[in-house]
């Protein structure tokens, strides 16, 4: 398996010089030196995972070609397999799942892995790795400093942890790094919140005698959120849903319009 990762390796160092501007090859030359890689990373993957105490626990990954997002190879997995907050444990299965599908359908694979977060999750994310044995691409951690999520202190590559990079704003391959680090999280916390509003979305309906489950799923479809649906009129909700069903959601949120505030004296 290692000879495969050289070979896409290779196949992705010959392919360089045909598309990368002088600028952008400096960059990925330059994160490769900084990182100490083996490999040109012309394509980067990175992972991220997002839940609230283990609720809606799901990952999103991001793909850099040459620098640049390539939003058709971008994914979002709901976790399986694992039950509470395990970031660890759920880092663990989503890189499985992604190198496990890149390598059944033969799809190109990364020179670098990016995961959000420190020696746990590379840890986590190196033994998917090991059991699908593709152990020669390099894992690298984007560590946060306390209290301040949206930055990066520093990088952990997997097996060189006594080896920390600290990170440099204005060095533009770090530039490029903190770019694929906030796509990952944008793409896992928006796929996050979507689940948890149809979660929330589908309990609110479910209050709602003689609503079957396609038709809600229905109405989220087409209204986007519970707020919208809420605020719809009958005639609004019809061509949805027809008429019986329109009118059972208008007088459900009718009468909690018309519930007193609880706050008020």
């Amino acid at each position: 398996m290692i000879a495969l990762v050289e070979t896409n390796a290779k196949i992705a160092f010959e392919q360089r010089f045909r598309v990368l501007k002088p600028e952008t090859e400096k960059v990925l030359g330059d994160l490769q030196e900084i990182l100490e890689l083996p490999y040109f990373p012309e394509r980067i993957e990175s992972f991220d995972i997002s839940n609230i105490s283990g609720a809606e626990n799901v990952a999103g990954i991001v793909c850099f070609e040459n620098g640049k997002p390539n939003r058709s190879e971008y994914r979002r997995f709901i976790i399986k397999t694992v039950e509470g907050a395990n970031d660890f444990a759920s880092m663990h299965e989503a890189v499985f799942r992604r190198l496990k599908r890149l390598l059944a359908e033969e799809k190109p694979l990364p020179q670098l892995i990016f995961i959000d977060g420190g020696k746990g999750q590379i840890s986590a994310a190196a033994k998917a790795l090991n059991e699908l044995d593709l152990e020669a691409i390099p894992i690298v951690g984007l560590v946060k400093p306390p209290r301040r999520h949206n930055e990066i202190s520093h990088l952990l590559r997997f097996g060189y942890e006594d080896k920390p990079v600290y990170f440099e704003i204005g060095v533009p391959a770090f530039r490029l790094v903190q770019q694929i680090r906030d796509e990952t999280h944008k793409t896992a916390i928006q796929f996050h919140r979507k689940r948890r509003e149809t979660r929330n979305f589908t309990s609110e309906l479910t209050a709602i005698p003689g609503v079957a489950e396609k038709r809600k799923m229905k109405l989220l479809r087409n209204f986007g959120s519970i707020e919208r649906i809420a605020k719809a009129s009958v005639e609004e909700l019809t061509p949805f849903v027809g008429a019986k069903t329109a009118n059972l959601v208008f007088n459900h949120f009718e009468r909690q319009r018309n519930l007193p505030n609880p706050t008020q004296t």
